[in-house]
C-alpha cells in the first residue's frame, strides 16, 4: 500500500521489491540488515510476546541477520507507541540521525572505498 507509494516516488524498480513472505527466510543467511526509519514494522515483539499491542503483526524478522543497522532520528517508540526489543539486541548497532544525510555519507564511503 502507502510503503509500495514511497518507493515508487524514491524510483525504485517494481520488480525488485520482494514481499515480506519472500524476504523473511533469507535473513538467517543475511550478513548486514540495513533499517531506515522503520519501526513497528521490524519489531520482534510482534512475534515474542504475545501480550504485546503489535502481537500477531507481519514484520520483518531483520534481527536474525548477523548484523543489524537501525537508522533512527531517536530511540523513541514508532507509531503504535510499543518500544522495540532489536534496538538492544547485541547484534544491532543503532546509527541515530538524520537518515538520509547518513545514507549519502555511507554511500560516499562505500563508492571511495571502492574508487568509483
Amino acid at each position: 500500500g502507502q510503503l509500495n507509494v514511497l518507493l515508487a516516488e524514491a524510483g525504485v524498480p517494481y520488480d525488485i521489491v520482494e514481499e515480506l513472505e519472500e524476504i523473511n527466510d533469507d535473513f538467517d543467511a543475511t550478513d548486514v540488515a540495513l533499517v531506515i526509519g522503520a519501526n513497528d514494522t521490524v519489531n520482534s515483539a510482534a512475534e515474542d510476546d504475545p501480550n504485546s499491542q503489535i502481537a500477531g503483526m507481519p514484520v520483518l524478522r531483520v534481527w536474525k541477520a548477523k548484523n543489524v543497522i537501525v537508522m533512527k532520528r531517536s530511540m523513541a517508540a514508532g507509531y503504535a507507541g510499543v518500544d522495540n526489543p532489536v534496538f538492544l539486541k547485541d547484534n544491532t548497532d543503532m546509527l541515530l540521525g538524520d537518515a538520509k544525510a547518513t545514507c549519502e555519507k555511507l554511500a560516499s564511503g562505500v563508492k571511495e572505498f571502492y574508487g568509483k
